[in-house]
């Protein structure tokens, strides 16, 4: 841990019931958060976890109310899933009031659960802590919320990319405090170069019609290129999973609309080799794969807001071919790191263009952009901004310009 001295933060972080911290597969917010509490705790700072049982994450203190993540459950009914996170954030509420109590307040609250977090913390208060919330999602979701919502100048926001604040109403504009890129681990070891690295292109994602799968299922097989994809279905992490739910007449999953879309486009074109499924990958498993590939592609269908899968990718020295849709564009330097698209026929051509990237261009961009280090710097600016907004008073004691420059 790095030094704390009188500018330490004690940061209440809350990541949610859905996934364990860090994830075993999927989990892109569960990503960024293990990678943003291991960074703030190296600053100094005291970072205590709001998670589920399972999560692994080091912390200076760990905080849950359910003992595994809840993530299958959002394919259930409606009138079934919705305490969930309430359920959570009742327990962080109770956990920001007794630390309070003892004397030993967090000075801001840090939360990453939609809609949920900001509604239910804005009830701690002006004698509670203020309130971060990343908005990880395209903010179309959940659009009345965050168009009629007021934090009172205690609950602000940040978003993950310029491209998903400038689509966010207005009110929601008013109180984001600014955009922090997404952050991944670096590497420690030196890209494969094009020669060594197989034969395949990769697919890390959900596998569902907003990340345009069939896309890159067609492209590929135009291109005459092998293509793995590596990612879970409505939840389910895999086929054996999956097939384990639709055996249940009675589950929820068989009404999932991922669950629809899957069967009908992409499970006829699972032959093994041309397009294999791989299910949800994690670890040293994840690093392989990615190091192995020869692209990753994200052909998707939506307004991608953060793109940590993209950060992962180049972070790996491997080259991404994606729809420049989102915050793609800003992410991705064409003909460096790789290629942006206007539509299938540009996307399918680009896969014949790989050989003109380096991936060693591709890892060094990252190094630059997307390390640990960019990311907690630019969060303990954004804290600073909240801390100022709401305890002038306390201002002397939080961070100051030489604490935001460590690294």
């Amino acid at each position: 841990m790095g030094e704390a001295g009188p500018h330490r933060l004690k940061i209440l972080m809350d990541a949610g019931p859905w996934l364990a911290v860090p994830p075993r597969g999927y989990g892109g917010l569960e990503n960024v958060v293990a990678t943003l509490t291991t960074e703030l705790r190296r600053r100094g700072h005291e970072v205590v976890l709001a998670t589920v049982e399972e999560s692994r994450q080091p912390a200076d203190g760990r905080v849950w109310a359910f003992r595994r993540g809840q993530f299958e459950r959002l394919g259930e009914p409606y009138p079934d899933v919705t305490g969930v996170a309430h359920a959570h954030e009742q327990m962080v509420l109770h956990e920001a009031r007794t630390h309070a109590a003892q004397g030993k307040p967090f000075d801001l609250v840090h939360t990453h659960v939609q809609v949920v977090g900001p509604a239910v913390l804005a009830g701690l208060g002006p004698d509670g802590p203020p309130v971060l919330h990343t908005l990880h999602w395209d903010l179309r979701r959940n659009a009345d919320f965050y168009a009629t919502f007021d934090g009172r100048g205690r609950v602000f926001f940040a978003g993950v990319s310029e491209s998903q604040i400038s689509r966010a109403p207005a009110a929601l504009r008013r109180q984001t405090l600014g955009a922090v890129p997404l952050a991944v681990p670096i590497p420690a070891a030196e890209p494969l170069p094009r020669t060594a690295r197989g034969d395949f292109v990769l697919v890390l994602s959900r596998l569902c019609a907003a990340k345009g799968i069939d896309i890159a299922i067609r492209a590929c097989r135009t291109a005459g290129i092998p293509l793995v994809l590596a990612g879970p279905v409505a939840g389910r992490p895999d086929r054996a999973a999956l097939d384990a739910a639709l055996a249940d007449p009675a589950g929820p999953v068989r009404t999932h609309p991922d669950v629809g879309w899957f069967l009908e486009h992409v499970a006829p074109h699972l032959d093994g080799d041309g397009v294999r499924w791989i299910g949800t990958v994690s670890g040293a498993r994840k690093e392989d794969l990615l190091r192995r590939a020869r692209a990753a592609l994200f052909p998707v269908r939506w307004a991608e807001p953060g793109g940590t899968a993209v950060c992962e990718a180049l972070a790996a020295g491997t080259p991404v071919v994606a729809m420049a849709r989102g915050c793609l564009p800003s992410l991705v330097d064409p003909g460096v790191t790789g290629f942006l698209t206007a539509d299938e026929q540009e996307f399918t051509a680009a896969l014949q263009r790989l050989g003109e990237l380096d991936p060693r261009d591709c890892a060094a961009a990252a190094r630059h952009r997307f390390a640990p280090s960019v990311m907690g710097r630019a969060y303990e600016v954004l804290y600073r901004e909240v801390l100022r907004r709401t305890t002038p008073r306390r201002a002397p004691r939080i961070l100051t310009d030489s604490v935001v420059a460590q690294t």
